[in-house]
């Protein structure tokens, strides 16, 4: 994942900004009282991106990856709208439990830009998703980066038009949707109105995407790591603010680990679950790698 990237990371101030005052009046209001759900996982399973994870001799990387993982960003299906019988594959061949959380089609957030014909080509991406069934979590629809506020119209009938039996969480990456406040303003309560989820991107080279703005009850949180020993701490500071989130009646977390060289992925993820399970009493598996788990890994 190349967004964001940036050559120098030892001179980004990665801090986590404070929470948008309206984060804890949505939490508040939204709570159940039930107990917190959490999917932590990777954006694709690849040999080939994720190098020196799979044992020697796996014959099928899903399979595997769906053992030591509850969750993958799916990011294929942002290039293509697979067969449908390929949906049903991926559904019978993992575990009870497994969430997909599938990227939408480019044809959509890229090609069509939300237009007319953008909400038919969304039609034939949900008639075969949907074949995910029980295993389908929220999808996520990534918006390109010169997609900017003069659109604010399409953004709305594409909202209003979005069948609301499925979750949706969508990223913005034009400045100008958090520039100015109004326009901010204007477009979380849209979010927050139709049950649609703010993404929070945490990359080097776009810190203005960490808005920490809430709309629904789910932090649906894009972690972008830069290949440094920074990577780290970062993780650590998450977790603090998900324990502090959970206070206030966060229930559900999905947290999805990148890098702009993948091959550490798995690592950073196990070393987070490992650190989720220790501080905040959570349960999940630390998946198997058979890299380094030490933090100087990028010294």
């Amino acid at each position: 994942m190349k967004f964001g990237k940036v050559d120098n990371p030892e001179n980004i101030d990665f801090t986590i900004p404070p929470d948008h005052p309206d984060t804890p009046v949505v939490l508040s209001k939204t709570k159940t009282g039930a107990e917190a759900k959490i999917y932590v996982g990777c954006a694709k399973w690849n040999r080939q991106d994720l190098k020196n994870f799979y044992p020697r001799g796996t014959k099928d990387e899903l399979e595997y990856y769906s053992s030591q993982f509850n969750s993958i960003e799916l990011n294929a299906t942002f290039y293509r709208i697979f067969p449908a019988e390929q949906y049903e594959k991926w559904r019978d061949k993992t575990p009870e439990g497994f969430k997909f959380f599938p990227k939408m089609t480019n044809e959509v957030s890229h090609l069509r830009r939300m237009n007319d014909k953008a909400l038919e080509a969304t039609d034939r991406y949900l008639e075969v998703t949907s074949l995910l069934g029980e295993k389908l979590g929220t999808i996520f629809l990534q918006m390109h980066n010169n997609f900017g506020p003069k659109n604010w119209d399409r953004v709305v009938r594409f909202v209003e038009y979005w069948p609301k039996e499925f979750p949706l969480a969508i990223e913005f990456r034009h400045t100008d949707w958090f520039n100015d406040k109004n326009v901010a303003n204007e477009l979380y309560h849209l979010l927050e109105e139709n049950n649609i989820a703010n993404t929070l991107v945490d990359t080097a080279g776009r810190r203005d995407l960490m808005h920490m703005r809430f709309t629904k009850n789910e932090a649906f949180i894009r972690y972008v790591g830069a290949n440094h020993k920074s990577d780290y701490p970062r993780l650590d500071d998450w977790i603090e603010r998900l324990a502090s989130w959970k206070s206030m009646g966060l229930e559900n977390i999905h947290f999805f680990v990148h890098q702009n060289l993948e091959l550490e992925s798995p690592l950073l993820s196990a070393y987070f679950i490992e650190q989720l399970n220790t501080k905040m009493g959570f349960d999940l598996r630390v998946p198997r790698t058979t890299l380094s788990s030490e933090k100087g890994l990028f010294d």
